[in-house]
């Protein structure tokens, strides 16, 4: 279906710039109730993720990397990685394999943690993170210490290992609570894979429509088309805020148009099996 684009205006500010007006109630429905709270503070090595003298952001490769196996994005890392980090890296990974779970207040994997950023640079803290977690074969409980106790790169990190190393709902809180945020990143890495699998259909539109309102482009929310497709009202609730923005003298973004598309494909056949055995 085609539906009527409108031009998008010139911005100059990140999306706290289109805080919703006084009546934009599908955008407040999508920020949820903490959403007017200040984003995370970012780690210090938030604040140059890339190297400033790459011209061609390695961010897409990673981020598409960290979606993949942990074995996968081991081979990925340590063929970036220089020899002091892929040292660094090795033995941390051996220490976690050989200490896993959690020891008295703080394990040892969990320094390393800490460590990633200033071992193995800003641009690959994250994935460095990811394996030092699955090394430790971190459960629910782990992953929810280093959550709450971490630092934004830490909790992206928890939320990109969730669907290594949980197999049901039972870590869905940390999810939740990524996406009461405005923090961009930390959305990205909330909608993943394992957020696809098992956040409950009301829950699930809202994070959409978080990501439309924080400017996280739609094509980050993980198996978006299946979710997406037949979803009446998901349409209503995009149609909705739509109306709202064009009521309110502002642009629509463009995702909007793409993600209502996909609401009007047909859905699956009756008696189709849902891909991962959960029905949305």
């Amino acid at each position: 279906m085609t539906h009527p684009r409108t031009t998008p205006a010139a911005r100059t500010g990140g999306p706290q710039d289109d805080a919703p007006a006084h009546g934009d109630t599908a955008a407040r429905d999508a920020q949820g109730p903490e959403s007017a709270a200040a984003p995370d503070a970012q780690a210090p090595e938030d604040a140059n993720l890339l190297p400033t003298t790459d011209t061609h952001s390695t961010q897409p490769t990673l981020d598409t990397a960290l979606a993949s196996s942990p074995a996968d994005l081991r081979r990925h890392l340590t063929t970036h990685l220089d020899p002091a980090a892929r040292a660094w890296l090795e033995h941390a990974l051996d220490e976690a394999a050989a200490h896993p779970g959690l020891h008295g207040p703080i394990s040892a994997w969990e320094l390393r943690l800490a460590e990633a950023g200033r071992r193995c640079g800003a641009a690959y803290a994250d994935a460095a993170r990811v394996l030092i977690l699955d090394a430790a074969r971190a459960g629910t409980d782990a992953l929810t210490r280093v959550y709450f106790q971490g630092t934004a790169g830490e909790r992206r990190a928890v939320l990109h290992a969730l669907p290594h190393l949980v197999s049901g709902p039972g870590a869905l809180p940390l999810v939740e609570d990524a996406l009461r945020t405005n923090d961009t990143r930390l959305l990205t890495a909330a909608v993943g894979p394992y957020a696809a699998r098992h956040l409950a259909p009301h829950d699930w539109r809202h994070a959409v429509l978080k990501c439309l309102f924080t400017g996280v482009p739609v094509d980050r929310v993980a198996d978006l088309p299946r979710r997406a497709r037949g979803d009446g009202e998901l349409a209503r609730m995009l149609g909705d805020y739509a109306a709202e923005r064009t009521a309110a003298g502002r642009t629509v973004p463009e995702d909007l148009y793409r993600v209502l598309d996909l609401t009007e494909s047909a859905g699956p056949a009756p008696g189709t099996d849902h891909p991962h055995g959960k029905e949305s």
